[in-house]
């Protein structure tokens, strides 16, 4: 019963702020901290003492149950996200001192955590394609925030593309229900060659748009339009799509789908396994050059986080082991660094008012710490050793070796990435160190303009993982290889 109670503290955490009121900002931030933090213990007493018994919370019809269960990919996605979460709401209580409604956003904000971890331990198809709508529903409002004509317009195309997406993926839960009588997911699949023999063209058929449906969120070309649409939001929120719970749900339900409902044995070496692949290489290097061309420094990580999300689903559509590890140590380690990334650019925004690129030249001197995080994250995400970034890229390219021929799409891909990536990252990074400030700015060359320490703690820990999970990946590639193979833990 403890993933219920898990699962209750935030919804009902974030639901309460609608009727509690606060003497002063610093008692609700004590407040919504407290709540996350308790959720994250929770959420990390389940991963120590984990166990893969089922918990049927209640069947919809026979055989169709809303169930929880913490599996291998469960206990990752989960941890990800309770390890990032309160650093997250630690940095939105700073940045949304310049924002209105903070209240009701920080309530949104603690519900989204409940969606979040209701798709991560989610037992089958159905439960998580129920809680995939639901993290929908509940970070609408804080696309939308601003109540701003852009804001507005954001979240019509947030909402219009994920009922879209949904819609597709309810199709491949209708199929695999139909051939198989269940949607439970099991390594392997649950469509067995005798079952499925009968239905092979409507099931390959039915899992590409499952593939395009769960990947909208995923920003999967061409479903892709609604994330850089989305960076009219608050820095917090961008950070939480791009980084933490959105885009990673949707890669997370494309990798359920390969591997614990279709079957990668099934689905490998079909029609349906190239378009795959092909629609995750075209994403690749598609939002790697709208990035390079983006001005914008929120929009142009937002094209970035679009690229680097399809490196876990080309993982992903290798239908591999070695593919699946590649895709899993991608989530983490792009989860870590994009939000570090999204931070720093929030933390411009904040202490300077500016958010186009050409402005930031010189601020290696006027933001230290701000830009040294950004550097070193930049870094990260372009593959540089011993960072993060190199661990999942490595274990990405050497999944593609190995997958033959249908591999080289992937590799050629991997490498076109990376040099754009150096690209659109280091011309940023540049000028920061060394370009003058904008006359604008230049009074200002001799005070320091980073924030205060409830953003500059967030830079910190983040930079401390990206640096450890870099040095120290071996323990999370093991466990990832040993989630791969089936290991029962």
């Amino acid at each position: 019963m403890l993933i219920i109670l898990t699962l209750l503290v935030p919804l009902l955490g974030g639901t309460a702020m609608s009727f509690l009121r606060f003497q002063s900002g610093k008692a609700r931030a004590i407040y919504v901290e407290s709540v996350v933090c308790l959720t994250s213990v929770m959420v990390l007493s389940l991963l120590l003492t984990r166990t893969q018994e089922t918990l049927v919370l209640y069947y919809l019809i026979d055989k169709l149950p809303l169930a929880f269960r913490l599996d291998g990919p469960a206990c990752l996605f989960a941890g990800l996200v309770a390890v990032l979460w309160p650093i997250a709401s630690l940095y939105a209580f700073e940045y949304m001192k310049h924002e209105e409604r903070e209240h009701s956003f920080l309530g949104w904000y603690t519900m989204s955590y409940a969606a979040t971890l209701a798709v991560a331990f989610s037992a089958n198809l159905f439960t998580l394609y129920v809680f995939y709508e639901c993290l929908t529903l509940v970070t609408l409002p804080l696309v939308i925030h601003k109540k701003d004509a852009m804001s507005i317009r954001a979240g019509r195309k947030y909402l219009t593309y994920s009922i879209t997406g949904a819609a597709l993926a309810f199709v491949a839960l209708v199929a695999v229900f139909f051939v198989s009588g269940t949607t439970d997911f099991t390594l392997g699949g649950v469509l067995t060659a005798e079952l499925s023999s009968s239905h092979e063209a409507m099931l390959l058929s039915v899992f590409l748009l499952a593939f395009i449906g769960f990947g909208t969120k995923a920003a999967v070309f061409p479903m892709h339009a609604w994330l850089p649409a989305a960076s009219v939001a608050p820095t917090p929120v961008t950070a939480l799509l791009h980084a933490v719970a959105v885009v990673n749900t949707g890669a997370f339900a494309v990798l359920r789908v390969i591997y614990y409902s279709f079957g990668a044995d099934f689905l490998a070496g079909t029609w349906a396994q190239y378009a795959a692949l092909t629609l995750a290489c075209v994403t690749i290097v598609f939002g790697s050059s709208m990035s390079v061309k983006e001005q914008h420094l929120k929009r142009r990580l937002a094209w970035s986080t679009i690229s680097n999300l399809s490196y876990m689903l080309m993982g992903a559509a290798l239908m591999s082991p070695a593919g699946m590890v590649g895709s899993l140590s991608h989530m983490v380690m792009h989860g870590v660094t994009k939000i570090t990334l999204f931070y720093c650019a929030g933390a411009i925004l904040v202490r300077t008012g500016k958010e186009y690129i050409q402005d930031v030249r010189g601020y290696g001197k006027l933001m230290p710490v701000t830009c040294a995080a950004f550097v070193i994250a930049g870094m990260s995400l372009v593959g540089t050793p011993p960072l993060s970034g190199f661990v999942s890229k490595f274990n990405l390219l050497t999944a593609a070796g190995e997958a033959g021929p249908i591999g080289a799409m992937a590799i050629a891909a991997l490498i076109i990435s990376a040099v754009l990536t150096a690209i659109y990252l280091f011309t940023v990074i540049g000028p920061m160190y060394f370009r003058p400030l904008n006359a604008d700015m230049a009074h200002l060359k001799d005070f320091n303009r980073d924030p205060n320490w409830m953003m500059l703690l967030p830079f910190g820990l983040l930079i401390a993982m990206v640096i450890g999970l870099g040095l120290w990946g071996g323990p999370l590639v093991s466990f990832l290889k040993d989630v791969a193979a089936g290991v029962t833990f």
